[in-house]
């Protein structure tokens, strides 16, 4: 008989929405209490799905901004135009559609916290801007023809090296130090140590009380080994939406091997290990996300932990219909 699984008793900490047993998270926890004490500019390095924007958050909560406003923006999901609307607003007229003037984020977040997601998707013409911000503390709308001074802190995420941006050409070297006064590194959830577990039980019990339909109360073996021996791309929001899959799908109180997606089962693509390039392995993870998402792109590039318009551009590069 397969062996079943229950609920460890290690209890596991809770930090400003991150979940972990690791040393190397707690590690970090004690980093972001003395980072948010300043008002340093901070650079969060990590995956996609490793939870740059709850570090943000908390590095927020914790600093004398608290009582002030933080505001987020994800600087891959907007095109250059509407990227610089969104961050420094605009004045009536600028552009088509513009039929008010609009405060951007820096305005509103005066005060608080500015977080720029992804920021090296910032196009080099906004990069000038944006180091302006973060020099003179002041910036002009689009379109507009005053400057606006702003009291805003600065903290910025990237899964890639900025060193290697810039030497690339793609972002600059000023704005990259004026960015990097604190750098924070996220570890990927595979090297979290105990926390695929911990947090696939939290994962759990959160969704016992609030999917009624189904309760699970233990893991089968082979599931958990499964589940142990995955690599994870997408880190701790991949880890969610599995159990989540496995809500929509499964049934009973155990959770099985046929619970799980078909990458997790070990259903990979037909063509040898050894042969695929590594277009071959992003194609094959793109179509099983979409299948588990039910074709929703939205669904899929959550699942993948990218931004929406990153999916659509590379199902578009990849060839996938």
């Amino acid at each position: 008989m397969a062996r079943i699984y229950r609920q460890p008793d290690r209890e596991a900490v809770e930090f400003h929405g991150m979940i972990t047993v690791a040393p190397s998270m707690l590690s970090l926890f004690e980093l972001i209490k003395r980072v948010a004490r300043t008002d340093s500019s901070v650079l969060i390095r990590g995956e996609t799905g490793t939870g740059k924007e709850l570090v943000a958050a908390s590095i927020h909560a914790l600093g004398h901004r608290a009582e002030g406003p933080f505001r987020a923006v994800n600087c891959a999901t907007f095109t250059a135009e509407l990227l610089a609307s969104e961050l420094f607003g605009h004045v009536r007229g600028s552009f088509t559609g513009a039929v008010a003037d609009r405060p951007g984020l820096f305005a509103l977040a005066d005060g608080g916290t500015v977080f720029l997601d992804e920021v090296a998707e910032l196009p080099l013409g906004l990069q000038a801007r944006l180091l302006r911000v973060v020099q003179e503390r002041s910036f002009v709308p689009v379109g507009g023809a005053e400057s606006i001074s702003v009291n805003t802190r600065i903290l910025a995420a990237t899964n890639k090296a900025l060193r290697r941006e810039v030497s690339e050409g793609r972002f600059r070297e000023d704005l990259m130090y004026r960015l990097r006064v604190v750098p924070l590194f996220l570890p990927r959830l595979t090297e979290r140590e105990g926390d695929v577990e911990a947090l696939f039980w939290r994962f759990i019990k959160e969704f016992n009380r609030s999917r009624g339909s189904r309760t699970i109360e233990g893991i089968t073996s082979a599931a958990r080994d499964a589940i142990l021996d995955y690599d994870w791309p997408g880190n701790v929001r991949e880890l969610r939406n599995q159990v989540e899959f496995a809500y929509a799908i499964g049934d009973g109180p155990l959770f099985d091997l046929d619970d799980l997606t078909p990458e997790l089962r070990g259903e990979g693509p037909s063509v040898p290990a050894g042969e695929m390039t590594s277009e071959d392995i992003e194609r094959q993870q793109i179509i099983v996300a979409l299948e588990t998402a039910g074709g929703r792109k939205s669904k899929a590039a959550e699942i993948l932990g990218m931004s929406r318009s990153t999916l659509w551009r590379k199902i578009r590069e990849l060839h996938i219909h």
